[in-house]
């Protein structure tokens, strides 16, 4: 058994790992929110190569990678220059899967490269700006809008809209596009259903089997509701035992929830991970009108309050935060001490609804 084969954290001494072992790293914004200030319209979605698509595009934010590569490349560069460390690619919805909607499943592997391109050629930017600054880039992998764990219809409980080796397809697919566009690591985020997350990461698996080497791999999931649960039904423990076995680079939280409901999860996730963590959450609870109210100080007094807490290794934000939040949350936490990752004691692990250990 090779040393990475019996590590289960996989936190080889790469750059990125230097840089949270070092300081708090910081992550990007919300790529939705600030698309919608562009006020965009159908155009600047079909671009010059979809002027004859059957079906409306607008909405289709990944898309925009190819059609106005422009507006992606300067929002990521409005991210570094707020102070991120890393960004996410605009590949949230880049699956076959998701652009079925759109009937565009055979643009996935230009839309994954473009916006891989969009997030590099950024990144170069600030560090041209700025001599000795290193920026990374995240491939973004959504959850899809499919469930493998559930049933969309409530009459026909046995029935699946989407297969798990469907899934792993789908994924395998994304995966190799950003990997191969230059990716620094790859995020499954926003998990709702973690048999998705598992379909997900055994993707990964394939995909580092066919290149012979492993990319960093980041998991982030989301607590829908004030159950404390995955929209699947898991404890955050229990999704941390479902997926431990990936050896990820990090686990998080992020999205569905503001700074404050997210408390005792991320604070669990610290006592619990043998890797880094990280949170990204909303700007707070969505309004009657879906915006989001924190301010910029708002959500840095509270994630000031998780990096001085020792939960944190790497903070950021999810829907409604701008590159405002990202520079107030970066001088929130700049002289906060990184979390220390704790071997875990060896005993077994198990999960189903919940965590279970047998010692």
């Amino acid at each position: 058994m090779s040393a990475a084969e019996s590590n289960p954290t996989d936190t080889s001494e790469t750059p990125l790992a230097g840089l949270l072992r070092q300081s708090i790293a910081i992550l990007d914004g919300a790529m939705g929110t600030m698309i919608q200030q562009r006020k965009l319209t159908e155009a600047d979605f079909r671009g010059q190569i979809l002027l004859e698509h059957p079906q409306d595009l607008q909405g289709n934010n990944d898309l925009l990678s190819l059609t106005r590569p422009d507006v992606i490349e300067d929002i990521h560069f409005a991210y570094f220059e707020a102070g991120a460390d890393l960004v996410t690619t605009n590949t949230f919805s880049s699956t076959t899967i998701a652009q079925a909607d759109y009937h565009l499943e055979h643009l996935v592997p230009e839309i994954n490269r473009a916006s891989a391109a969009c997030a590099i050629r950024a990144a170069r930017r600030t560090e041209q700006a700025t001599a000795g600054r290193r920026c990374y880039v995240i491939g973004g992998m959504g959850p899809t809008n499919r469930t493998a764990s559930m049933s969309p219809d409530v009459n026909r409980p046995d029935y699946r809209a989407i297969t798990f080796d469907q899934l792993v397809a789908a994924y395998l697919e994304q995966a190799r596009e950003l990997v191969a566009g230059g990716v620094d690591a790859l995020m499954v985020e926003t998990i709702f259903d973690t048999l998705n997350a598992k379909a997900a990461l055994f993707g990964l698996e394939t995909l580092f089997d066919e290149i012979g080497r492993r990319v960093p791999v980041m998991i982030s999931v989301t607590i829908t509701d004030a159950s404390g649960r995955t929209l699947s039904g898991q404890t955050i423990g229990a999704f941390y035992n479902s997926i431990r076995h990936s050896r990820p680079f990090s686990v998080g939280v992020n999205c569905a929830l503001g700074g404050k409901q997210m408390r005792p999860y991320i604070e669990e996730l610290a006592e619990i991970a043998e890797c880094f963590v990280t949170c990204h959450p909303n700007a707070g609870l969505p309004n009657a009108f879906g915006g989001y109210d924190e301010t910029p100080d708002d959500m840095a007094e509270i994630l000031g309050e998780f990096a001085q807490a020792g939960f944190v290794n790497l903070v950021g934000g999810c829907c409604g935060s701008t590159p405002d939040h990202i520079r107030a949350i970066a001088a929130a936490v700049r002289e906060q001490a990184t979390r220390e990752i704790t071997p875990r004691p060896v005993k077994m692990q198990l999960s189903g609804l919940e965590a279970l250990s047998i010692d």
